[in-house]
């Protein structure tokens, strides 16, 4: 274990169809670990990321277990390859489960059990149009925060900055309604864009509460062990050892927003200096490099860019 390595892990829109696929063909630890979700879902993961649309793998209820899955097939050839332990973990969003995992708070087909059941819930909380989420790209946090404000009050509906994910780019979410008229506020305000973004459900909102409370008997049922590698939770940006408050905080992630910016600094402030992306896709690596242009930052994604990050690391 060294003190200035974190792994972060990606949550949903880091997913494409054809993905680990050159990893696979002399790794046989990515299709294994694959068929172990597989089993748990009762359909073919590995075919379907391999052989399906984008479309397929972009609904929320297979996005959340796919991305699971590529990030712990990932951890395990890491460790097959002689790896070390980084120091702390954290993951955006679903990601926080597959730190979870990797810090052996609770087992892999658990968590592909509860975050199928996370995307299904997370889904029906709110009906299909009735949502939205948008991408607010250059606008201050404070700004973002009173211009929800004023959507609420003039649509009526709810809108809030939900996901921090670095210094100029936030994402709100809340009823279609609120979420456009945001946008319109934004806009007027001078942010550089204001996109809509694809999905229906309003993650990470108050509307998503009750999602929490239909995963909850679920996660209470699960063994939960203290991480054997400490995990800095989106929630707060702290880390945490009790099992029955990482349960809680795991629950409450589901409709709070997600800290990100909160959570890289902190484990700046641990020390962290690398940062390897442990999953699909260099989404958290781009983000990393606006919150802080010295932290480095080393994508798994594919054979090329894991052998360089191999090789960059002192085994």
């Amino acid at each position: 274990m060294t003190s200035n390595l974190a792994f972060i892990f990606p949550g949903q829109g880091s997913q494409k169809v054809g993905m680990l696929k050159d990893l696979s063909e002399d790794h046989k630890v990515i299709t294994e670990t694959f068929d172990v979700a597989s089993n748990v879902l009762s359909y073919d993961l590995w075919d379907l990321v391999q052989s399906g649309t984008q479309e397929q793998i972009n609904l929320t209820e297979i996005t959340q277990p796919l991305l699971l899955t590529a990030s712990i097939a990932l951890w395990k050839l890491w460790k097959e390859k002689g790896g070390i332990d980084p120091s702390h973990l954290a993951g955006h969003s679903l990601g926080e489960w597959s730190a979870l995992v990797c810090a052996d708070v609770l087992e892999f087909t658990d968590a592909v059990e509860i975050v199928k059941q996370r995307g299904v819930l997370m889904q029906s909380a709110v009906p299909v149009g009735r949502g939205a989420m948008a991408a607010i790209i250059g606008l201050e946090d404070d700004d973002i925060l009173h211009v929800c404000m004023d959507a609420q009050k003039k649509s009526k509906g709810e809108v809030s900055a939900v996901n921090f994910n670095a210094p100029g780019q936030v994402v709100i979410a809340g009823s279609f309604e609120a979420v456009e008229c945001a946008v319109e506020l934004c806009k007027n305000a001078g942010a550089k864009r204001a996109l809509p973004l694809p999905v229906s459900a309003p993650f990470h909102t108050t509307m998503m509460k009750p999602a929490a409370d239909g995963l909850r008997d679920q996660v209470e049922k699960t063994n939960f062990s203290p991480p054997k590698i400490p995990v800095v939770h989106n929630v707060h940006a702290k880390q945490e050892m009790d099992t029955e408050t990482i349960k809680s905080l795991m629950l409450e992630q589901i409709y709070s927003p997600v800290l990100w910016v909160r959570c890289i600094s902190e484990l700046r402030n641990l020390g962290a200096r690398t940062f390897v992306e442990c999953g699909p896709g260099n989404v958290l690596g781009g983000l990393n490099k606006r919150i802080d242009r010295s932290l480095v930052a080393l994508p798994l994604d594919n054979l090329a860019n894991f052998e360089n990050t191999v090789t960059a690391i002192p085994h």
